[in-house]
């Protein structure tokens, strides 16, 4: 049994069952794949969520080789992305010659290439100073003369940039990469899990700025990033048809409401015919009184030729009660819910509480007949920092931009999509009409390109929501999460993984599933006697 139809819950689901054991996916929502999503605008589908992914590790482009997307796999435009911040004097409000607002003026330059998470590894150079000024420019470079004082190690990213370089370099570089990347400050992002081996590198080399700059010389390719043409969504379309074929059952619009633990008849092979223990999870489906007969028939087991199905189902028109039993349950779903359930099924635990409020994040896409755009002024995308006037979005990419594939279907339109919500604040978007959200995205791409775009050129525009992001990299967040792991490796049969465990990023999500997979196989399949 997987709770969530998130990327991991279907690659977890597709691993065990590939090894012939049953497995029934259950997703709250009516659209599986969780962030990698589709949107259909003017024509054109387009991802709704993670439009690429990392090539760190590989694991990724093994798992769309294994799936035969191997020659679709594209890369993006070279170009690089900005970075937009305030103008500190002579804001340009003067309105078009077509009546419309004009595009507030901002500063916009290019991010610094010799750098990581926005620490520059050359304080001094053209494209650092063009951003934080000279005066930056040399706090920045006190780094290199100031000795490092202290032994052990950096917990937090924004304290160190804040210490070694000051906050010309944390305000207007770190700190939007992190909001951008992480939805979070950079002084809640823990150093070790966002730029691994930095701590080791700095104290090696002696400075911060010498740190990156090592570690930005040792990097790999795997810090590329990837995409596949057509959009990211025909991964979550393959691995559907995939878990079709090898007769996985999927149900949406399944909302899980309980996870306790059960004794049952063992399966065939098993306690020499005895009980063994499993979990009963019950499901609210919406809409599912017509199929709930055959639901209840199906077999949903762990493993072939174990009793282990539907047990009931109850409810009206609107919406079923259905209760399951299986020997193993994989909780992929956001934090929120899994949160719950295993504070459910554990007795006594309660560090559920102990966790941090998610962010709130909206993606809102724009399909537009601009030409001015079409010499990508920005690049493939922006970063902007916070405060900068006349800018509520924290990010946007320029996507017909960033990939040639999307650039020819879309035959001269424009496609950008622009990234709300941070950290510990309310999302700007909550609560606002379509129109009007429509209105401050068009108003804001203007100013973080600098381009006077108005209504008449926008075509179609869409928003996709996600209200339980939390960030894998916050202080203090590994150790709750080793915690977790702790208690769940206690409970025979459970399982968690999803970004909020594993990590932000496909290459974190994808070896992560798999691992859950692995144990699932091993302990089943060894027992079945099929391996």
């Amino acid at each position: 049994m997987v709770v969530g139809g998130g990327v991991a819950g279907l690659v977890a689901a597709l691993e065990c069952a590939r090894v012939g054991l049953r497995v029934t996916v259950l997703e709250r929502r009516d659209e599986l794949g969780g962030c990698v999503g589709r949107i259909e605008l003017d024509g054109l589908t387009l991802d709704s969520g993670a439009e690429s992914f990392a090539m760190r590790g590989g694991s990724v482009a093994e798992l769309l080789e294994r799936l035969g997307l191997a020659d679709d796999i594209v890369d993006p435009n070279p170009a690089g992305a900005w970075l937009v911040w305030g103008r500190e004097r002579g804001l340009e409000t003067r309105p078009t010659p077509s009546g419309a607002p004009r595009a507030t003026q901002v500063n916009a330059a290019p991010l610094p290439k010799t750098g990581m998470l926005g620490i520059p590894a050359n304080p001094l150079g053209d494209d650092v100073r063009r951003i934080i000024g000279w005066g930056g420019a040399w706090r920045a470079y006190l780094d290199r003369i100031m000795p490092i004082l202290t032994i052990g190690r950096s917990h937090s990213l924004g304290k160190l940039v804040r210490s070694r370089m000051g906050t010309a370099v944390l305000d207007k570089l770190v700190t939007p990469i992190s909001a951008g990347v992480y939805s979070t400050d950079p002084d809640d992002l823990d150093l070790d899990v966002v730029a691994p081996g930095l701590n080791q590198a700095m104290t090696r080399m002696g400075s911060l700025s010498g740190g990156v700059a090592d570690l930005v010389e040792g990097r790999r390719a795997g810090a590329a990033v990837r995409g596949i043409r057509g959009g990211m969504h025909r991964l979550v379309d393959t691995l559907v048809a995939e878990l079709a074929r090898f007769d996985v059952t999927v149900m949406t619009g399944a909302e899980v409401t309980g996870l306790t633990r059960v004794q049952v008849e063992a399966p065939v092979g098993e306690a020499n015919g005895g009980e063994v223990e499993a979990w009963r999870v019950t499901a609210v489906r919406r809409g599912a009184e017509a199929d709930a007969g055959e639901t209840a028939e199906g077999d949903v087991g762990a493993v072939p030729g174990a009793a282990l199905g539907a047990d009931d189902v109850v409810g009206g028109a609107d919406a079923a009660t259905i209760e399951f039993t299986a020997l193993d349950v994989v909780l992929a779903a956001p934090a929120h819910t899994s949160l719950g359930l295993v504070g459910e099924a554990v007795e006594g635990w309660r560090s559920a509480d102990e966790w941090p409020a998610a962010a709130s994040v909206e993606l809102v896409t724009l399909v537009l007949d601009a030409p001015a755009l079409a010499a990508a002024p920005r690049g493939t995308g922006v970063l902007v920092a916070a405060g900068t006037p006349g800018v509520t979005a924290k990010a946007l990419t320029h996507s017909s931009a960033k990939w040639a594939w999307l650039g020819e279907a879309a035959e001269g339109r424009q496609v950008i999509r622009l990234s709300y919500g941070r950290l510990g604040t309310s999302n700007p978007l909550d609560g606002r009409p379509d129109d009007d959200v429509a209105a401050l995205a068009l108003a804001d791409a203007s100013t973080i390109l600098g381009v006077d775009l108005d209504a008449r050129m926008l075509r179609a525009a869409g928003r996709s929501a996600w209200r339980d992001a939390l960030s894998h990299a916050a202080l203090g967040q590994r150790d709750r999460v080793r915690a977790l792991e702790d208690v769940v490796a206690a409970q025979p049969g459970l399982e968690v993984t999803g970004s909020w465990v594993a990590g932000t990023g496909l290459a974190s999500v994808v070896p992560h599933a798999l691992e859950v997979a692995h144990r699932i196989r091993h302990r089943r399949v060894s027992v079945a006697g099929d391996a």
